[in-house]
């Protein structure tokens, strides 16, 4: 195992190399910079752009140097802690990104909870209670959570939110906190609003859990092993926690590797229709405006977790499925 982790960590830096290539490619491939996008915004709007404090910018940033230096500079830059800076806010990206990835993870963490909490029992009780009208009516309400778009729902529920409750419209908090610090009132007005993005990006999580988990469980319940687990007399609950739902979560942990990044990115067009204070609608503005800093750091940080999620969940697969083995071998 630990020879495996060892060449698996190995295996990481060069393909984080490769992606970071990649971002910077893919975002460099647009016509122009920042810079350029910026000054086509003011003259649609009818104002004048300081060309020369522009200027001035693209040679202190490096953007008047070939881009292969421009991307030396920026690795060099992320391995010392050093994000760049952020074009469309002034700001450093660190300072961009960090009062919007707390909000961020705790909408992500409520929201999997939420989705883990719902998704398991009725996943159980539909597996174990096949074809019942129990099976029917929750395997609709599935399909319906998978076929209403998000934002489609995030209206809705805005729309009954501020009608039942009062709560304001959009946003994670009400709007004269957006800019204060964190207080307690400030915090109780977070939790008054995250109960909606939480159903509203857990419903399509839930539905689409439930149904992964079903059809697992369904195929564990008909294999031999549980056939003869019942006929030693054991408890058909006890038989059921011990094998068949044990060996069908193997999905659940090899989701790891897209749960980690999930819950920094979180979902973004829901933040978007939301207007959540999230990285989502953070990260479309950058790549929409050419913030190169931000863009590239938030996705090379996006990378980072996904290798270590699925460097997680292949260990975690090893240690809690005994059919896995790190390496194949011969069968006589």
């Amino acid at each position: 195992m630990l020879r495996y982790i060892l060449w698996r960590v190995m295996v990481m830096i060069p393909t984080l190399v490769l992606i970071s290539m990649l971002i910077f490619t893919i975002i460099e491939l647009p016509p122009g910079d920042y810079f350029e996008s910026y000054i086509e915004q003011l003259k649609a709007i009818g104002e004048k752009a300081d060309l020369q404090e522009i200027e001035e910018l693209r040679a202190r940033y490096g953007f008047d140097q070939p881009e292969p230096i421009r991307y030396l500079n920026w690795v060099v830059g992320m391995l010392h802690g050093d994000f760049g800076y952020s074009f469309e806010y002034r700001l450093p990206v660190t300072d961009v990104v960090g009062d919007r990835i707390w909000l961020t993870i705790l909408v992500s963490t409520v929201t999997i909870v939420f989705t883990w909490l719902l998704a398991f029992p009725i996943g159980v009780y539909s597996a174990t209670h096949q074809y019942s009208w129990g099976d029917y009516g929750l395997t609709l309400l599935g399909l319906i959570g998978l076929a209403i778009p998000n934002f489609v729902l995030a209206l809705v529920l805005m729309y009954f939110a501020n009608i039942w409750f009062g709560t304001s419209i959009g946003h994670l908090m009400d709007p004269n906190y957006i800019s204060e610090p964190m207080s307690w009132a400030k915090f109780k007005s977070i939790l008054e609003h995250l109960w909606i993005p939480v159903i509203i990006i857990g419903t399509a999580g839930t539905a689409g859990m439930v149904r992964r988990l079903r059809a697992n469980l369904l195929d564990e319940l008909h294999k031999q092993y549980v056939m003869t687990a019942k006929a030693k007399g054991l408890h058909p609950f006890k038989v059921l926690v011990r094998y068949p739902l044990r060996m069908s979560l193997n999905f659940f942990i090899s989701d790891i590797g897209s749960i980690l990044p999930s819950v920094i990115s979180g979902a973004e067009i829901t933040a978007v229709v939301l207007s959540l204070e999230t990285t989502g609608p953070m990260l479309i503005r950058a790549l929409q405006s050419q913030d190169m800093y931000l863009a590239g750091s938030f996705l090379m940080f996006l990378s980072f977790l996904t290798v270590i999620g699925v460097l997680i969940s292949d260990i975690a697969l090893a240690l809690f499925d005994p059919r896995i083995r790190l390496r194949g071998g011969k069968t006589k």
